[in-house]
């Protein structure tokens, strides 16, 4: 495939990808297309693979690009990204999007750019939880940038169990609404469960910031 044909296909996936960033991550070594005898790009359905498993944890996982690179090497190994137990699977272009993204505790030092400090302070709050196997995921990323991002206002993970307690009641709130479908066997019920769990979460969190800006704004008046 040309660059073009590449594009066509990634853009209904990702709206803001565009020739630039593909020439970008081929310099940055995240994917190597072949070149024609008259030196345009060739693209294979790997390479496609490859590229639309980067634009997805990019986006979806915030990770920053050596992180992807590396994780893009134990796929090339033969290895998977899930790293508890034994069980290795290759890289293939129907499973490369979905397999999910775990750092092992230094990547995910690295990636939120927190000391070993904070973050075993994080988990002493209860608010970053280790996988199995020692391993971290996207939810523990973002949970450790952001509250790198709040020690720079002088706020340590002491003065976030509030916030801590205010999602696990609302989590409360949800599972008040999608406990009794969750207990019907059928996957139509576990389908619509789901989807409301995801609708009822957004309405609570957006009710939440709503809460958050009114009472922000009364601080100055």
């Amino acid at each position: 495939m040309s660059i073009g044909e590449v594009l066509a296909q990634l853009r209904p996936d990702f709206a803001d990808v565009s020739i630039s960033k593909i020439r970008f991550l081929e310099t940055e070594g995240l994917v190597e297309p072949q070149r024609s005898p008259s030196g345009y790009r060739r693209f294979t359905h790997d390479d496609v693979a490859r590229l639309r498993y980067v634009l997805t944890v990019q986006r979806d996982h915030y990770l920053p690009l050596r992180v992807i690179k590396e994780q893009l090497e134990q796929l090339d190994r033969g290895m998977e990204l899930v790293t508890e137990g034994s069980t290795v699977t290759p890289y293939t272009a129907a499973t490369a999007a979905n397999d999910e993204v775990l750092l092992p505790r230094a990547s995910l030092l690295e990636a939120a750019a927190i000391s070993d400090e904070l973050l075993a302070e994080l988990e002493s709050y209860g608010m970053v939880t280790a996988r199995r196997g020692g391993t971290y995921d996207a939810d523990a990323l973002l949970v450790a940038r952001t509250a790198a991002e709040l020690a720079q206002y002088g706020l340590q993970p002491r003065h976030l169990r509030s916030v801590r307690t205010a999602a696990e009641r609302q989590v409360g709130l949800v599972e008040q609404v999608v406990a009794p479908m969750f207990r019907q066997r059928s996957a139509d019920s576990r389908g619509r469960a789901e989807e409301t769990a995801a609708d009822v979460a957004r309405l609570t969190v957006r009710l939440h910031a709503a809460l958050v800006d009114a009472g922000t704004r009364r601080l100055s008046r």
